[in-house]
């Protein structure tokens, strides 16, 4: 039983009859009043209509004799301090360890949850601006899987549209022969670049030609299809190089056009249900009385939009897989139309799939806003070589190799961006990202490879693999600074479960922070391998599960975790 409910039978115990449902107890404030404290007391003299202090007071009472608690005190208005016994504190800490996932719950064991990120544009090159679905996105992937999920990993690819008539125009007339046999993605982006601004010209004849080529595509023309797929063979296959270094995958890859043939059936739906009327030549659903204006289902000129093709994806994903829920990953200024289209779907009848968005703000380069025009618009590329080129001047003074160097680097790039909000908006930079003190990647890393240098000198590692170290005692928490790491450690279920609840990375990324510092805290101020042989074996086994919880949380935030650095 954890300490929640040992606290609510208390209260039932003290105040038979009543719902106790929503007491909580949470780590202490401040370690000289507890270890962990509980407020709830209030809420229930509120309800009772009683002194706090006394309700306090009686569910101390009925906790007398627990053997969990070393100490319960009533302190202030009725708050409970609680101070855990040894015992029950070592046993939780062996629990832990014994698990190879540090105690994650199956939440979600027997459930679906599909998540879309990333989804780049077909025939261009990832750029940084793509880096925040895709290492989030990622990162919620890693931990709904922890904890039991069923995750379906989508990659919405932007594989339809009006580009695609500029591009095979511009790849039949922009393109050298030599070009089109050896055709790259950075030769579909200039051809695409090239045609685009023909396409502005004043006789406008290049647009109508671009114009005719896209219509010769929607309507089955076979080598505009077969161009098409080349196209699409050729984008995934450069997006791929890139998931690859960044430790990114995907179960399925499913563009706009997956959908097209599903979206005339969604139009009819809506009509049929009442939801859509015609506005001007479109058709709209409209949603103002819930304030988030008119939302077009089908243009004027009969063409679909993304409220369609979403409303057709979730459709299909609620058949195919019956998902609990459905996560999407994308920036802040999409929110006013996952609002409407979350809104029309629930119309629709799918209101028992929870739809959820995952906004991000904004990455700016160096304080200035990533953009084509501003000239920072920096290729994925060349900002993973230019991570590991930072980071191998860092690590080849001591033997570091160019692989360590892209572990490092790769994974101060993620956790640059993990470690923030998804909402902010953040300033990337490289000084940040690479400091090896502060709140950064390579300072996890390299408190990880720490635990692992400790463990080889101490001659008692065995077969450690990331945090198992063969111990006959237990861990022996006496000290102060031993108790506040351990007790943090207990917590580590809880950030993962935490951080899931919220979509929010950022959650993990600042619980593997402050354990760390905590780590740090106790290797300086209790010595580990200079003290006498149980206190010795009992604080390596201490290290040893700090390493491990190190370990899983930055794998499921997708940073490795090399042993020497």
């Amino acid at each position: 039983m954890d300490l929640s409910e040992i606290v609510k039978s208390a209260f039932e115990k003290a105040f038979p009859g009543e719902d106790f449902s929503f007491v909580r107890v949470l780590p202490a404030t401040d370690p000289r009043f507890g270890d962990y404290q509980c407020n709830d007391a209030l809420k229930v003299a509120k309800k009772l209509h009683a002194n706090p202090r006394e309700i306090g007071a009686k569910v101390a009472a009925a906790l007398a004799g627990e053997p969990t608690f070393a100490k319960v005190e009533v302190a202030g208005p009725g708050f409970l301090n609680l101070t855990v016994a040894p015992d029950w504190l070592n046993a939780r800490l062996a629990a832990l360890d014994a698990q190879a996932a540090c105690g994650i719950p199956q939440t979600g064991a027997g459930k679906t949850v599909v998540i879309d990120y990333s989804s780049p544009n077909a025939a261009k090159q990832m750029h940084i601006g793509h880096i925040r679905s895709t290492v989030i996105g990622c990162a919620i992937d890693r931990i709904f899987r922890a904890l039991g999920y069923r995750v379906v990993a989508d990659n919405h690819l932007g594989d339809w549209g009006t580009q695609f008539g500029i591009l095979i125009k511009g790849y039949r007339e922009c393109l050298t022969p030599e070009e089109r046999d050896n055709l790259t993605v950075a030769n579909l982006e200039k051809c695409y670049v090239l045609s685009a601004a023909k396409a502005k010209e004043a006789d406008g004849v290049w647009k109508e030609d671009c114009k005719r080529e896209l219509v010769k595509l929607q309507q089955g023309d076979p080598e505009n299809l077969a161009l098409w797929k080349r196209f699409i063979e050729i984008s995934i296959g450069e997006f791929d190089r890139m998931y690859a270094k960044l430790g990114v995958r995907f179960d399925t890859y499913r563009g706009e056009s997956f959908y097209n043939e599903m979206m005339p059936g969604v139009v009819t739906r809506l009509r049929e249900m009442g939801l859509a009327v015609e506005s001007e030549g479109a058709l709209v659903v409209n949603l103002d009385a819930e304030k988030l204006g008119v939302a077009i289902v089908r243009k004027s000129d009969g063409g679909y939009n993304y409220t369609t093709s979403d409303l057709a994806c979730v459709e299909s994903r609620v058949r195919e897989y019956d998902p609990e829920r459905i996560v999407y990953v994308t920036d802040a200024r999409q929110q006013l139309h996952f609002k409407q289209w979350f809104s029309i779907a629930r119309k629709m009848g799918y209101d028992k799939v929870q739809l959820v968005h995952v906004p991000f703000g904004l990455m700016s380069y160096q304080g200035k806003a990533i953009s084509t025009r501003e000239g920072n618009l920096i290729k994925l590329d060349e900002l993973l070589a230019e991570a590991e080129r930072r980071a191998y001047e860092i690590v080849k003074d001591r033997g570091g190799t160019h692989e360590l160097a892209a572990q490092i680097g790769i994974g101060a790039v993620k956790y640059s961006d993990l470690s923030h909000d998804p909402i902010t908006d953040i300033d990337f930079s490289w000084d940040k990202a690479l400091a090896l003190e502060g709140n950064s990647g390579p300072y996890l890393q390299y408190a990880y490879a720490r635990v692992c240098s400790l463990l080889e000198k101490s001659g008692k590692v065995g077969e450690w693999e990331g945090g198992k170290v063969e111990a006959a005692s237990g861990f022996g928490v006496v000290e102060p600074v031993e108790k506040r790491l351990a007790l943090a450690l207990l917590e580590f279920p809880g950030a993962v479960v935490r951080a899931a609840e919220a979509y929010k990375p950022s959650v993990l990324a600042d619980y593997l922070f402050q354990t760390a510092q905590l780590y740090s805290s106790f290797y300086q101020n209790a010595p580990i391998l200079k003290s006498e042989p149980a206190v010795r074996d009992a604080r390596l086994r201490l290290c040893a599960l700090f390493g491990k919880v190190l370990r899983t949380g930055l794998n499921l935030l997708g940073i490795e975790t090399p042993s020497r650095i």
